[in-house]
């Protein structure tokens, strides 16, 4: 009986490959780009947040107090990058309160 040849990759390359091949890491990112959002603002923030939404390098949030939205912009480029830290990349440049 032959001997069969087996190649075997680890289920990181195997799913990195996939997403690469369908092209899905811009939809993923937008998954992540909310999730980080949540878990780096917290609930309190979350309570006042209407809408997340990811288009280029751009995060666009809508919030539901102008108060709030005033109070965040004095810190945008914090966090830029405590989103970004969140997901171990440079994915966010700029950042939309609405």
């Amino acid at each position: 009986m032959a001997k069969r040849q087996r190649d075997h990759k680890p289920i990181s390359n195997v799913l990195s490959d996939f997403i690469n091949s369908n092209r899905l890491q811009e939809g993923l990112d937008k998954v992540s780009v909310n999730d980080a959002w949540k878990k780096v603002m917290g609930k309190a923030i979350m309570n006042y947040t209407t809408a997340v939404q990811l288009e280029g390098d751009t995060l666009y949030v809508q919030l539901s107090s102008s108060v709030l939205r005033e109070e965040l912009s004095y810190g945008r480029e914090k966090i830029i990058k405590m989103i970004n830290e969140e997901l171990g990349k440079e994915l966010i440049g700029k950042l939309v309160l609405r």
